[in-house]
Parts: C-alpha cells; sequence; structure tokens
C-alpha cells in the first residue's frame, strides 16, 4: 500500500533537499471519469524563497504569490507565457514563499507536457498535495535511489534572476537507469 508524503516533511526540510527529495515518489492524478494515474517524478527545480530572485515570490506577497507563503503541502499552479501551466509543490513553514517545480515525470519530460497529459491547470492551485481527495496528490511508493542516480544543473530559463541566482545547480534529474520497470505511460490525450 503506498503511504502519502507527510506534511511535517515538506513543512521542516530545506527546499533544495526536498527537490531532491521528491525524485522517485509518484505523483498521482485522479481523473473526472474516475480512472487514476500515478507518474514517477524524475525532474525537479527548487524556488527558495523572497531572496531566490528565480522565485515568484522575489516581489513579496501578491495575489499571485499568496499560495506560497502557505505551510508547504499544497499546489502552486499557473499560466507561464500564457500557454503552459506549471505545476509547483509549496514547501516549508506558513510564512516562508518556497516551491518545488515539478519539471518530469515518466512519461512526460517537461512541465508543460506533464500538466497537458494529467489535464493539470490553474483549478488545481491552493489544493492540497497530500489528500486523494483533491484529485492531485503525492504517494511516497517506496523507491530506493541508487547512489549517483540524481544528477544537480542550473534551473531552466531563469537567466533574468542573474548569474549567481541563474546558476545555481538547484534542478535535479532522475537517471532513467534508476526508474523501476514501468508499465508505458499511456498515449497522450
Amino acid at each position: 500500500m503506498p503511504a502519502g508524503v507527510e506534511a511535517k516533511e515538506l513543512q521542516r526540510k530545506k527546499t533544495v533537499a526536498l527537490a531532491r527529495g521528491l525524485l522517485g515518489k509518484h505523483l498521482v492524478r485522479r481523473f473526472a471519469d474516475g480512472r487514476t494515474e500515478a507518474r514517477l517524478i524524475v525532474e525537479t527545480e527548487a524556488y527558495d524563497g523572497e531572496r531566490d530572485l528565480a522565485c515568484h515570490a522575489r516581489v513579496g506577497l501578491t495575489a499571485r504569490t499568496a499560495v506560497m507563503y502557505e505551510p508547504g503541502g499544497c499546489w502552486y499552479v499557473y499560466l507561464c507565457y500564457g500557454v503552459h501551466e506549471m505545476l509547483n509543490l509549496v514547501v516549508g513553514p506558513a510564512g516562508w514563499p518556497a516551491a518545488v517545480l515539478i519539471r518530469g515525470v515518466a512519461g512526460a519530460i517537461g512541465p508543460g507536457r506533464l500538466t497537458r497529459q494529467l489535464e493539470i491547470d490553474r483549478r488545481f492551485n491552493a489544493r492540497s498535495a497530500l489528500d486523494p481527495a483533491s484529485g492531485l496528490w503525492l504517494e511516497d511508493r517506496g523507491l530506493r535511489i541508487p547512489r549517483g542516480a540524481i544528477s544537480a544543473g542550473p534551473r531552466v530559463g531563469v537567466d533574468y534572476a542573474g548569474p549567481v541566482w541563474a546558476a545555481k545547480p538547484w534542478r535535479f534529474t532522475l537517471a532513467q537507469t534508476a526508474w523501476p520497470a514501468l508499465p508505458p505511460a499511456p498515449p497522450p490525450r
């Protein structure tokens, strides 16, 4: 039986450690027709508070960023360039605006592909990431990640943050060799 991810873990650990630690967890989506799909999380990026010039919260509390100031354990979903929905997990204690962008899951590499395939949009913004009743939640299925199976690199598309923040190695990728034998992903809808 898969275990849920615990709120206290999402509220106590450091953002960068959580971004790395989400690799190997499962993103589970229950669709309106009752189908459920679980996908292995294979790529993430950390965004760590107002000091992080690549983070939306760098401008402080706004209507858009308010959800990032909530205690860790809910979704932050926004529209990027008027085209792609982006799925982020809010992490950290209440008042510390941090989030982890879910950049890729098995069968959908890239944040826009992920949200398109799993039919995720801003209706999920501020919903619980821990409660299956939300229709979108995290599960820990006990996958052990081998040493050396995670690579780190700079975040994508954040040159506006300046050379120091753009170069932070806060994008994490799980090597495909570490993925368990997975059934093929369903075809895109």
